[in-house]
């Protein structure tokens, strides 16, 4: 009997872990893609299975999770346990590491749950707390935490920005019509486009994209307009032209990636407002790689790329896009389409698919670089 009831006690102790955890994971959600170059990182501190503090990275990256939920908690923070999403930072600046910060406010227990890669923290942080003989819990749904920082793990991992290709489908797999505009999906399906922009640090396309349909590249859902995210197009002469609507609408910064930024064309781009990216040649085109490696050195960690075929191909054929999100629409377009570079059925070998939902009318799948 005594062995049922200390099982059955870890396996309460686990569904509350799970409970707080996936609570955490749901709360860092709030600053997501707004705390510059560092993640957005939730924390909770729970006493009595009561939350008493809670943390979301600030917008801007500072302060950390930890110090803003053990400042709610208080003196109730000593014998508690902490959620947190990633683990504990353990490096010093003017202010201590959050692993320390823990330690400092008497927590008893600390949960967390994806690993964090800076070898600045790497184990450091929960090697902090064990040897302040604080219980160390680690990857409680560590993968729906990382799922979440994916972006600030692929730049610490690959020095890049996550990518992600979003693509909108007709229902015989074309993506539009050469020199229209063709509305595919409907209007459930484009408000969560609109929140994918929410969430991304950049939103790229090619020049092709924005001469023909002058596009703004903002987010459009209320309340959440300062979410738009910096404006990337690839533009390899600097063909944009300087009356582009995106350049004049008092959104975020725009960027253009191409290969001679000192042109006459180039420098009245720069004076309308546009920051111009010098960029290496792949033969004719832009060398994307190394674009890549720029934005992230610029502190962007995530990349949503909304262009036509030839940007999505280009981004496949250099094996950098990790995530894909396919809308499909159950309307057709004709043989007259753009033929998408792969569909649902046909999915790029591997990438595995993670969620589907309905919008409206419309489907979409995701998948993710197994």
């Amino acid at each position: 009997m005594a062995v049922i009831a200390h099982d059955m006690r870890l396996t309460d102790m686990r569904l509350t872990d799970l409970r707080f955890m996936s609570a955490a994971i749901r709360y860092a959600e709030r600053h997501a893609g707004r705390t510059g170059t560092n993640p957005s990182v939730g924390c909770l501190i729970v006493k009595d299975r009561v939350i008493i503090g809670r943390g979301v990275t600030a917008l801007g990256g500072r302060p950390h999770a930890e110090t803003q939920a053990l400042v709610e908690a208080g003196t109730g923070a000593r014998g508690a346990t902490a959620y947190v999403t990633l683990e504990p930072c353990a490096h010093h600046g003017r202010t201590p590491p959050c692993a320390n910060a823990l330690v400092d406010a008497g927590i008893a227990r600390v949960v967390g749950a994806a690993a964090d890669p800076d070898p600045r923290v790497s184990g450091r942080g929960y090697a902090i707390l064990r040897a302040a003989g604080i219980d160390v819990e680690e990857g409680v749904l560590a993968e729906e935490a990382a799922d979440r920082l994916a972006g600030y793990l692929t730049r610490s991992l690959r020095k890049r920005p996550e990518v992600i290709l979003k693509l909108a489908l007709s229902a015989d797999g074309k993506i539009g019509r050469s020199g229209q505009r063709v509305a595919v999906t409907g209007p459930v399906a484009n408000a969560q486009v609109h929140l994918l922009r929410a969430r991304a640090d950049v939103i790229c396309v090619g020049i092709g994209t924005a001469l023909a349909d002058d596009p703004a590249l903002t987010c459009r859902l209320p309340g959440l307009e300062a979410r738009s995210p910096a404006r990337l197009v690839i533009d390899r002469a600097f063909d944009l032209p300087t009356q582009a609507r995106m350049l004049h609408d008092g959104g975020p910064q725009v960027m253009l990636a191409g290969f001679d930024p000192s042109s006459a064309q180039a420098r009245a781009l720069e004076r309308a407002g546009a920051r111009l990216i010098a960029t290496d040649r792949h033969g004719d085109h832009v060398a994307l790689p190394e674009l890549m490696e720029d934005l992230a050195a610029m502190g962007h960690a995530s990349v949503l790329v909304e262009g036509g075929a030839r940007l999505a191909r280009s981004f496949l054929e250099e094996n950098l896009v990790d995530r894909i999100m396919l809308f499909t629409s159950p309307d057709t377009i004709g043989a007259d389409g753009i033929d998408a570079p792969f569909t649902a059925e046909n999915m790029l070998a591997g990438f595995r698919l993670t969620g589907a939902w309905v919008y409206g009318r419309d489907e979409c799948k995701e998948w993710v670089r197994a």
